[in-house]
């Protein structure tokens, strides 16, 4: 077998409309992270843990209808309320490791707004994912937090 890594970073970010109070709730908040923090439709949970503190861990780890199993590990190494979260977490795809990455999500205030910017350092292991899947799936869950966050900022 032939090992290999491709080093990749990108940023992505979407203003919501609500308090950065509000949108570091949810992903500080173990139910509130639950709701967003899924696969796409069809894809169902198998084990879900939530440490959310430095040193603490997540692990998301589900099933989609094809078989084909995700399982998302992290550790948070830096948070401060409201402002930064900061975590390392490998991927796994099938039991096998597909990349190795340091992600930051920020919530920076624009008057009654928030922007969350999110970055990702990744190594991804022996040609898989794509950078280009990796992105695309990070899109989706930063897309999947905002539907959350202003459902939630029209209920308050």
């Amino acid at each position: 077998m032939t090992y290999s890594t491709h080093h990749h970073t990108f940023t992505i970010s979407r203003e919501v409309d609500a308090l950065p109070s509000l949108a570091f709730f949810a992903w500080a908040d173990a139910e509130a992270k639950a709701q967003w923090f899924v696969g796409p439709a069809g894809w169902t949970m198998l084990d879900r843990q939530f440490d959310f503190r430095p040193g603490g861990i997540e692990r998301a780890h589900g099933r989609f209808p094809d078989g084909k199993e995700s399982d998302f590990q992290c550790r948070y190494h830096d948070i401060v309320p409201d402002s930064r979260i900061i975590y390392a977490f490998d991927m796994y795809v099938n039991g096998k490791k597909i990349s190795v990455s340091l992600a930051s999500v920020e919530f920076i205030p624009v008057e009654t707004r928030t922007l969350i910017k999110f970055t990702e350092q990744i190594v991804h292991l022996d040609g898989y994912p794509t950078p280009e899947d990796r992105e695309m799936g990070s899109r989706y869950m930063l897309e999947m937090a905002a539907t959350y966050i202003e459902s939630q900022a029209t209920k308050a």
